[in-house]
């Protein structure tokens, strides 16, 4: 499950920007196959199989999220160098995590309210039935893979709608640079489901600021002018770009500030979580022998501190001797700094991602990564490493960071799940090494086959937003050309000012650097989510219906991102079935009427149900 699902997260994040959490999709299989196979008790296990599988969706996001920009940037990175990256920034954020595990899991219980740690906790309980939702995931995998395959595979209907398909909609796209976009895919109307209304819509609140406010008034204040901020070259005035452009060469800088100094807000909000963590771990790794003498229960067994510590030595001299003898760095100095700025700030943003999980269930990695690399291209230029070499460096040191800041906040949501289960954290705490070795060396091999056959720059390409955010941050650095503060400093506004009023700003400054298409099937999704949970007077029933529509959605990423991959493995092989003359004439026309009928078949399976 760890490579099948590595390889499936990696294909979604990189197309749509989203990493689709695989712990539901693989606790409804792994109960479906125990209750299959007549295992009896089999709840233990299940709760290892999905705490090994779900390293896949956090090692791909530590990953996808900075390595890719290295070939957006022109530049190369090799296998080992991606392996290397992702295998020793999980490590390392496992570690990390473990002094913390007591505070947020046991300490702070009935706190937080720990969304997908409690959604799968319900589905591995649910063994003891026979693991029933293993069929609602199997139809609606094969609904969502089909769909996204035809989509992908033919270009039977455009995976894209626009107002540009109509004449009066191109006119305003060019004279006012108002277009509205959105993406028509199964597995993104899947993630929209699961993150909920609420986050959806503020998501999409960042794109509607940006979309629909910022570019357009970009155009009608600069619209006549060159506007070169960050010194690469460009020669067109803002009036002769398109909004897609202005949005790449502008506005999408103004989320990065945002998210930036959200995640900076983030540190300080945790700083008493830290000093408390921090007691526990020295207060466990000092006890007398005496006290150890004592029986510890069970379900609160961790690693021996001394291991955990000795661990993240060893991990750290590993990082050392990879930036020092990998060809990321030029020599040890550098390597040394780079261990410093990887060993401090994986420490510092840990409790963030941890925090973040156990609130809303999704980890603001992202900005804290383009926060590293920004220290980072500031630091390596100062001890001068720069140009080419200087880039490569950075990303690589940003993915180990980005990798165990994914961990961590992953790792949190399973050590939750083993304490409501009654499962030993130290058991976890191991295997959870065998699913990072898995997942780091599977997620290497698919960005490679995924770079030959669509590549992440030009026509047809992976999106991968966040890697390109992370390359339009280090490359003026790295070049000698100017960050564009201005627009980050307006971003910075934004987000204290959302941070005042109460506003989740990550999420928010988050959708003002994804582009729109992409964050408003999350709307429609959240929207449906919202309605089938609150139809009927009976909370009981509106539960069963919301918890039918999840497996449903879990059921359209899987299967959407799965056939993905089937179709980028087919391209790779040389079969071109693409029909792009139908799609360039009629794609965008027909694409409505498969993209409604999804959506009215998530609705009304899921309003079929009733009290379970």
């Amino acid at each position: 499950m760890a490579i099948v699902f590595s390889a499936a997260a990696a294909y979604l994040g990189l197309k749509v920007g989203q990493v689709f959490e695989a712990a539901i999709p693989i606790a409804i299989l792994a109960v479906g196959i125990s209750g299959a196979l007549g295992k009896k008790d089999a709840i233990y296990q299940n709760v290892i199989i999905q705490s090994i599988g779900a390293c896949s969706g956090v090692i791909v996001a530590g990953a996808i999220f900075t390595l890719p920009a290295i070939y957006i940037l022109g530049l190369d990175v090799n296998f080992t160098q991606m392996f290397l990256s992702s295998l020793l920034g999980g490590v390392l954020g496992i570690f990390f995590l473990i002094p913390f595990r007591k505070y947020f899991v046991k300490d702070m219980d009935g706190q937080y309210p720990f969304p997908e740690a409690t959604a799968t906790t319900q589905v591995l309980k649910s063994s003891e039935a026979g693991g029933n939702g293993a069929g609602t995931l199997l139809v609606s995998g094969l609904i969502g893979g089909v769909y996204d395959f035809v989509v992908a595979t033919f270009g039977a209907w455009s995976e894209t709608l626009s107002t540009t398909v109509m004449h009066w909609g191109q006119v305003v796209a060019d004279k006012a640079k108002f277009v509205v976009k959105m993406n028509t895919g199964a597995a993104v109307l899947g993630l929209g489901y699961i993150v909920g209304l609420k986050y959806s819509f503020i998501i999409c609140c960042g794109s509607f600021l940006v979309w629909f406010v910022i570019i357009p008034l970009i155009n009608l204040i600069w619209g006549g002018q060159v506007i070169d901020l960050m010194g690469t070259g460009i020669a067109q005035t803002v009036s002769e770009m398109a909004p897609e452009q202005i949005f790449k060469e502008y506005a999408r800088h103004i989320g990065i500030g945002g998210i930036a100094v959200a995640g900076i807000i983030g540190i300080i909000k945790s700083s008493s979580v830290i000093k408390s963590a921090i007691g526990l771990a020295v207060g466990e790794f000092s006890k007398k022998p005496a006290a150890a003498s004592v029986e510890e229960d069970r379900t609160q067994k961790d690693l021996p501190m001394k291991t955990v510590v000795f661990g993240i030595v060893l991990t750290l001299l590993a990082v050392f001797a990879f930036f020092a003898f990998g060809g990321v760095v030029n020599n040890i100095w550098q390597a040394l700094i780079a261990l410093v700025i990887v060993a401090l700030i994986a420490f510092l943003f840990t409790t963030v991602a941890a925090n973040a999980i156990a609130i809303v269930g999704s980890n603001p990695v992202s900005g804290m990564t383009i926060m590293t690399l920004i220290i980072t291209a500031l630091v390596l230029v100062a001890v001068g490493l720069k140009g080419n070499a200087g880039m490569v460096a950075a990303m690589v040191i940003g993915g180990v960071v980005c990798t165990a800041l994914s961990m961590a906040g992953g790792l949190v949501t399973d050590f939750k799940i083993g304490f409501w289960v009654g499962t030993t954290p130290a058991k976890q705490e191991t295997w959870k090494f065998v699913g990072t070795l898995v997942s780091a060396a599977t997620v290497g091999g698919v960005m490679l086959v995924l770079n030959n056959t669509y590549g992440f720059t030009g026509e047809g390409s992976l999106v991968a937003p966040q890697a390109n955010a992370m390359a339009a941050v280090i490359q003026p650095m790295m070049n000698g050309g100017n960050a564009p503060w201005l627009l980050y400093g307006i971003g910075a506004v934004i987000a204290l000012v959302l941070n005042f009023c109460g506003v989740p700003a990550l999420a928010f400054c988050l959708g003002m650097f994804i582009p729109l298409d992409l964050n408003l099937p999350l709307l429609v999704g959240g929207a449906i989510a919202w309605f089938v949970g609150s139809r009927s007077k009976d909370a009981a029933v509106n539960e069963a219906r919301t918890a039918k529509g999840t497996l449903i959605a879990s059921g359209f990423i899987a299967g959407g991102a799965l056939m993905g991959v089937v179709s980028a493995i087919l391209k790779f092989a040389g079969c071109e079935w693409f029909l792009s003359e139908w799609n360039a004439q009629w794609g965008e026309v027909i694409a409505i009427v498969p993209f409604l009928g999804i959506c009215a078949y998530m609705i009304f399976a899921s309003l079929k149900t009733q009290k379970n």
